[in-house]
């Protein structure tokens, strides 16, 4: 595969189940390391970058949220900020500025435990955890498959134009074609481990691939 993504770009990722989209997620915060060529993120390979402070650059959602069960939605979205030694006055006054960004009351909800939480809850919480350090660049694998489908709309519509207005980097792995729709300045389609399109969604449309015209179908 050959892929530039702008900064401040959200490029959609399409494909079915095993085409490579995660891995590709996983190349670029180096949980994956390429065995030929290379990924370079702000012009330097991920070899040449310290794992921790590039994945401390790249916020990460993923579909089952990963909250630690023992700390509070508070407790999770301070952790990676305790982790740089924030002071904790301005841990405190992040996690609510954070909280209130993805529609969380922080006096209602910033010292609830996840399991008192609901799905669509957890979810805005984990985007807030990606958010902690404001980081440049979000990656999201299906972030709101899991959620039901009125709850998963909600979230969707919220989503874009947060990101836009933080100035994010986003990458976006998903199977649902209006989900992308929703989303994506560019679509990257992935077919069997190769990227066989890249374009906007208008190209995608118009498009004679054949691994292009099988998810326009299935959807």
């Amino acid at each position: 595969m050959d892929l530039s993504i702008g900064r401040g770009e959200t490029m959609v990722f399409l494909g079915r189940s095993g085409s490579g989209k995660t891995t590709t997620l996983r190349l670029i915060n180096a949980l994956v390391m390429p065995a030929r060529g290379e990924v370079r993120i702000e012009g330097r390979s991920t070899g040449e970058w310290d794992p921790v402070r590039l994945r401390r650059r790249i916020g990460y959602v993923i579909q089952e949220v990963g909250l630690l069960p023992h700390l509070s939605a508070r407790g999770n979205i301070a952790l990676v900020p305790r982790l740089e030694r924030w002071p904790p006055e301005r841990i405190a006054e992040r996690v609510d500025q954070l909280l209130a960004l993805v529609g969380l009351e922080p006096s209602v909800f910033a010292h609830r435990m996840p399991h008192q939480l609901s799905g669509g809850q957890r979810q805005r919480v984990g985007v807030a955890r990606a958010l902690a350090v404001d980081p440049p660049i979000l990656l999201c694998d299906e972030p709101f498959g899991a959620l039901d489908a009125v709850t998963r709309m909600e979230i969707q519509r919220e989503f874009r134009p947060l990101v836009e207005r933080l100035g994010k980097t986003l990458v976006f792995v998903t199977h649902d074609l209006r989900e992308a729709e929703l989303l994506a300045h560019r679509v990257a389609v992935f077919d069997r481990g190769r990227i066989v399109f890249v374009g906007t969604l208008t190209e995608f449309h118009a498009s004679a691939e054949p691994a292009v015209r099988a998810l326009r179908e299935a959807a």
